[in-house]
Order: structure tokens, then sequence, then C-alpha cells
């Protein structure tokens, strides 16, 4: 994927302009049309938080998102983290195979994704959102977490994932991606 270069944000200007150049990749009002680039909107302040603070530090490898706010400081982190989490959560698509999302369900109820991401999946505290957000991204993430290829600030995710086939993988992040 090209990723066009865009002028970093500057300090002194209002954070809806500043968020101007998250847009190119997230999205208007964070909802991303771009595949495995995740949805912002909606998202909790802490959990916007810590994502924000692990690109700062390099604890999470993403060149763009590194780049972007490595001048950051703790104070802007806070200002962003909580434009993100004011944004409206992402519309998930209208359409969906009524087995599959039956299926998606009982796995998400079965591994407990219910129980730290809410039994919304609107997420909470430092837990991140899944409803509505791209089926893509969920997907690639999960992998991502199961591999324990993916930076996290725990591996909660990585010892949950072990049990669970790519197929019942890509039916968590088919359902997920279709509440709201």
């Amino acid at each position: 994927m090209g990723l066009v270069a865009q002028p970093l944000p500057t300090r002194g200007q209002t954070v809806e302009k500043r968020f101007e150049t998250c847009i190119v990749c997230h999205g208007p009002n964070g909802q991303s049309q771009i595949p495995e680039i995740p949805s912002l909107g909606g998202q909790t302040a802490p959990y916007a938080l810590i994502q924000l603070f692990m690109f700062r530090g390099k604890l999470r490898h993403f060149e763009p998102m590194n780049e972007a706010v490595k001048d950051f400081t703790d104070d802007d982190l806070r200002t962003f983290s909580d434009y993100i989490a004011k944004l409206p959560p992402p519309q998930p698509p209208q359409d969906g195979d009524p087995t599959r999302l039956a299926v998606g369900r009982a796995l998400v109820q079965k591994f407990r994704c219910d129980f730290c991401h809410a039994g919304n999946l609107a997420g909470r505290d430092n837990v991140p959102r899944i409803a509505g957000q791209r089926e893509d991204f969920l997907l690639k993430t999960l992998r991502e977490y199961k591999a324990n290829v993916r930076s996290g600030y725990d591996a909660s995710m990585a010892d949950v994932l072990v049990p669970i086939s790519d197929q019942e993988l890509a039916d968590i992040a088919y359902y997920s991606s279709r509440q709201p």
C-alpha cells in the first residue's frame, strides 16, 4: 500500500486541524476506507492513548504512525486520544450471512471476547472497540496476535488465541465487524 506523504500536525493548531493528517489513512471521522487500516472512531480514550504512546516510543512499528507522533508531547497524545474517543463509531456493513453471524456470535461467547471487549464489543478502558471495525483489519490483527508478532502492552491476546483456528478467527472478525 502506498501512503501519501502528508505534512505532520503542528502544535498551535486545533485538534480538528491536526487530525486532518490522520484522515488520509483513517478516513473522515475516523472511518477507514483503506484495507487493513483501522477505523479510529469510537475507540476508548485509554486504548487510543496507549496505542499512540506505543507508536511514539516505537513499541509498535509502523513507520507512518511512528513518524506522525514522534514529536507529540504527552499532552498531545491525551488530546488526540480524547478526540478519537468522541468520533462516531464505525458503521458496520448492512449485509451478513445469518449462519456465519451465528457461528461468529457463538465463538465470541465461547472464547469470551465479550468479557474484555464488553458485551456489545464496544470496548472499555484500555481494551479496544472491535464492533464495526474493518473485518480485514480485525483478521490481520488476530492473526498477528496469535503468531505473537503484534506488539501489545501485555500477552493476554496471544494466550487467548492459541487454541483458536484460522477459520474461527475469520468468523470472529466477520461477526465483530458487523456489530453496531
